[in-house]
């Protein structure tokens, strides 16, 4: 889907078929034996984090063991790496605590939130974006791949630089699709774009190499996003 797209018809679509992408890529995932559940994963992540984090206002903080399932819905929905998720499950419960209440507390400074989640080990812009998205989904959206390609067109630059461009972009464009009586958020810009992504490489013929044919360059490089 074109981002530049100004018909609100063609968004309202992307966004409503994001269920099912979830459910569809759940089932794919579920072959390999090696992945959470995405469905129940999504449920959290979507509806029972956000709820949570209501719930604790006005001092809103998130758990390491939160923080490690916020991991496994990221890495499910897109780029496995279970490193990651091992270092934010062997963090300090009062640190995870501390440095997220902090982060909550500097919206709408989202450069300064950004950063003060990623003292912890494990967690980059990108996991960041995701504890900011679930809780201040109409300000800060999850920085996905699809998203960023469709945006920004480059879903390789996990920098907070790139991250504040992203957000620019999807607050614009949530604004955009607002204006004539409908509701958008940035988070729901991003998922439009994710599903819509998502629709298109299910639908495509295969093309997925074996990873075994050719290992990935980036496979090797310690980086957190």
């Amino acid at each position: 889907m074109d981002f530049e797209c100004s018909e609100v018809s063609v968004w309202k679509e992307a966004l409503s078929a994001y269920q099912s992408r979830i459910q569809t890529l759940s089932l794919t995932k579920a072959k390999t034996k090696t992945k959470p559940n995405l469905v129940s994963l999504d449920e959290f992540y979507c509806n029972e984090l956000p709820s949570l984090l209501r719930q604790r206002n006005p001092n809103p903080f998130l758990t390491t063991s939160e923080l490690s399932n916020l991991m496994q819905w990221k890495l499910t929905r897109g780029k496995w790496r279970p490193r990651l998720l091992d270092f934010v499950s062997s963090l300090d419960d009062a640190v995870v605590k501390s440095a997220s209440e902090k982060a909550f507390k500097s919206l709408p400074d989202v450069s300064k939130a950004v950063a003060e989640l990623t003292v912890l080990k494990g967690v980059g812009p990108a996991t960041a974006s995701a504890v900011l998205a679930a809780f201040s989904p109409h300000l800060t959206p999850f920085m996905s791949d699809e998203a960023m390609e469709a945006a920004l067109g480059n879903s390789k630059d996990y920098s907070l630089k790139q991250y504040l461009k992203f957000v620019d972009k999807l607050q614009m464009k949530a604004k955009e699709l607002s204006s004539e009586g409908d509701s958008f958020t940035p988070s729901d810009v991003e998922r439009a774009l994710w599903s819509y992504a998502v629709g298109q490489s299910s639908s495509a013929p295969q093309s997925n190499q074996d990873p075994k044919s050719k290992p990935s360059r980036t496979s090797k490089r310690k980086r957190k996003n």
